[in-house]
């Protein structure tokens, strides 16, 4: 039928003839479909229809668990339905809500508690607050904590894991709202040195904004140890780098270019003036690798570095337990508290056949 595979996303498939531009996204046997033509999407369904037995479920507005509700200002992105599920399944619905996903400046250790006799809940437990860091960013450092343990689990880190679900039950309605705005990249990045205290590895952490829209998060430990902070925080420059490159390439798959750089906001000068320095010191020489390719993408000018201070540092919830203040301010930056009856279609252009065709997906 045309479609070409994207060079950067292999799920991604699209077609491009004339004016004509559709994009195919396919994970095993979903499929999301989207074009400029309204006919010729119909069209293009039949002929998938000729060679493959498909249901057509109509606008999008529930994918692998994801929400979407179309509003007039823009895309709602949500996982209530999911997150009820699961607290059901584990009989946590009545449980009280918990302000924070994690209790302040709290670390975990392997040896922490007893270990469990059937570590089956714990694992499943985890694994499905996994899938919740896709709309909730704010939990994504907290389950990295807990993840680590998917091995040996102990009673400790269950209850753990359960107050990130008690912070979930609190905030049901909570998503990512998509709104247009400019076509630009930007990216909060921060790493926490040596902030595991069991094996002294940092934890990097970053935010990448398309416009006003957060579009992909990440809370992870380094797999080397940091000799200093500036060197923790040169290896979260480059991680991120290297996601706002690969971001980039998606765009332009999709026929999106960007008029100006992607942007690197950095709260660490000696991290800053590495990036900008053209001298590699003596000092910085086992870094080598990542300091030649972020040096390459500011020379090229296709990254810029800038510097923000601290207390403007979004991916500062990424890399730490914080206070329930500090938390919330974050909290309110990257996600949006929604209104239930707007997750039940109750917005102009949804319809009764809409929804209906959102539950008969769910039974």
């Amino acid at each position: 039928m045309r479609f070409q595979a994207s060079f950067s996303n292999s799920s991604l498939f699209i077609l491009r003839h004339g004016y004509l531009v559709d994009f195919l996204f396919v994970y095993v046997d979903d499929i999301v479909l989207t074009g400029n033509n309204p006919q010729f999407l119909h069209s293009l369904i039949a002929q998938l229809s000729v060679v493959l037995e498909l249901k057509d479920l109509g606008p999008l507005n529930y994918f692998l668990g994801l929400q979407i509700t179309k509003t007039e200002k823009g895309l709602l992105v949500t996982q209530t339905k999911y997150a009820q599920d699961l607290l059901l399944r584990v009989n946590m619905h009545t449980s009280k809500p918990a302000r924070t996903p994690c209790a302040p400046n709290t670390r975990l250790f392997p040896t922490d508690g007893a270990s469990l006799s059937n570590p089956y809940e714990f694992r499943s437990l985890v694994g499905s607050l996994h899938y919740l860091t896709f709309t909730r960013p704010n939990i994504n450092f907290a389950v990295q904590q807990v993840f680590q343990f998917m091995s040996n689990p102990t009673d400790l880190h269950l209850i753990v894991a359960k107050r990130i679900l008690r912070h979930v039950h609190g905030t049901l309605h909570h998503g990512v709202f998509l709104q247009p705005g400019p076509l630009s990249l930007s990216a909060f990045f921060d790493s926490d040195w040596a902030g595991d205290p069991y094996d002294r590895h940092s934890i990097t952490g970053y935010i990448v904004y398309l416009g006003y829209n957060p579009i992909t998060w990440s809370a992870k430990k380094q797999d080397t140890i940091s000799r200093s902070s500036t060197e923790s925080e040169y290896r979260a420059l480059a991680t991120t780098a290297t996601e706002l490159y690969w971001l980039r390439q998606v765009l332009r798959d999709l026929g999106v270019f960007l008029p100006v750089p992607p942007k690197l906001w950095c709260d660490n000068v000696l991290a800053l003036a590495i990036a900008s320095n053209l001298v590699f010191h003596a000092r910085t020489k086992h870094i080598e690798v990542d300091y030649h390719f972020v040096k390459e993408k500011v020379l090229r000018k296709d990254l810029q570095v800038k510097y923000t201070t601290t207390s403007d540092q979004l991916a500062d919830v990424f890399t730490k337990s914080l206070p329930t203040s500090r938390f919330a301010f974050l909290h309110s930056k990257i996600m949006v508290s929604v209104d239930p009856m707007v997750l039940r279609g109750d917005v102009k252009g949804s319809t009764e056949t809409q929804k209906l065709k959102i539950e008969e997906e769910d039974s």
